[in-house]
């Protein structure tokens, strides 16, 4: 179990690169003057390629969570939280996918500055997530 526990940590930190530097890209998109098409393609190309190699990251670790909890049986509310946590980010990371969309379809609305506040979800979640299985409160 040792082995898929580090498996696990490593994806985790892996999939955390990538929920942390693709809405930075998302910045810098909202930034982009309307003329500049080859800043705009790059980023474009960046962003997509950063999210095909995130989505799996993703998957194994959530596999390998639910790999933890059911071989070693974890119970009490704060594996709970923390699930329901872990589900907040799996809706961010789609979330991403959809922004994604819209920035190659031409089609976002939002600010840098709104992108600035969206790309700080993960960093709080993580924190709660590290702080809930380190002292386990309840």
């Amino acid at each position: 179990m040792l082995v898929v526990k580090t498996l696990h940590i490593w994806m985790v930190i892996s999939w955390f690169a990538g929920l942390f530097y693709l809405p930075r890209i998302f910045v810098n998109l909202a930034m982009v003057p309307a003329d500049s098409h080859a800043e705009r393609d790059r980023l474009l190309l960046m962003a997509g390629k950063l999210y095909k190699f995130m989505t799996p990251l993703g998957f194994l670790a959530v596999v390998l969570g639910l790999w933890l909890w059911f071989g070693y049986g974890f119970a009490g509310g704060w594996l709970h939280a923390k699930t329901a946590l872990v589900a907040i980010l799996v809706v961010y990371h789609w979330h991403c996918g959809r922004v994604l969309k819209q920035f190659r379809a031409g089609g976002n609305a939002r600010s840098h500055v709104w992108f600035r506040f969206y790309n700080e979800l993960p960093v709080v979640i993580l924190l709660i997530v590290l702080f809930l299985v380190v002292l386990k409160p309840f």
